[in-house]
Parts: structure tokens; C-alpha cells; sequence
């Protein structure tokens, strides 16, 4: 297992940790279904913006502000990066936001005790 993702009833906000095991596992997932794994990073280089895209040839750089949000709201903006990186339209992008937040969901079930740090 790659590492597990915060639990959304956590006091706190995410942590680089949580936003590196995310990356990891949604960049695995995109390839897996051979689609652009985008790399992710954070912040983003614009003030006052929550998400940005750069398209780099074959491949995309999504940022996301972690800072002072809430996990859900994170994680929703990198499972986006990975529709809008692909360019993906309805049903297909549905279906993936689907997938990748079951996939997410299941791996933030595991304890807490269980997290390791990446």
C-alpha cells in the first residue's frame, strides 16, 4: 500500500504527507488506466487560486493550495487536475471522478495507526 490519505473527520488540515500519498496514488491510478499521470505540486504559483494546469508536452503539472482547507476540498481539486490533464469529457469524466474517489475513499478508510509518512 502507498501510504493512506487523511481521514475527512481529522481536527486538521492535510499535511504535505497526506497531499505526496494522494499524488502518489492518483498519478498511479491515471497511468494504470493509461491516462496522464500528472505530477502534482503545491502551492500554486498564482496568488488567490485554489487549482492551476500547465500542460508540459506530453504531460501536466497540477497545483493545489493545501494550506488552511479542508482534505475533501484538496483532494477534489487533485482528482480534477487528473480529468482536465486528460482533457476528458462526459460520461467518461464522470466515471473517472468516480473511480478515483472510491479508490481514494477506500484508502482513507485504513486507521489512522496504519499511516506511514512518505
Amino acid at each position: 500500500m502507498m501510504g493512506t490519505m487523511p481521514s475527512a473527520s481529522r481536527p486538521t488540515g492535510p499535511t504535505a504527507a497526506d497531499f505526496a500519498a494522494a499524488a502518489r496514488l492518483l498519478t498511479s491510478e491515471a497511468r494504470r488506466r493509461q491516462l496522464i499521470g500528472p505530477s502534482f505540486r503545491c502551492p500554486p504559483r498564482l496568488v488567490g487560486v485554489d487549482r492551476t494546469i500547465r500542460r508540459r508536452g506530453d504531460g501536466a503539472i497540477v497545483s493545489v493550495r493545501i494550506r488552511g482547507r479542508p482534505w475533501p476540498a484538496v483532494l477534489a481539486d487533485m482528482i480534477e487536475g487528473v480529468v482536465v490533464a486528460n482533457r476528458l469529457d462526459p460520461p467518461r469524466s464522470d466515471r473517472l471522478r468516480a473511480e478515483l474517489w472510491e479508490h481514494a475513499q477506500a484508502t482513507t478508510a485504513l486507521d489512522e495507526t496504519d499511516r506511514r509518512v512518505a
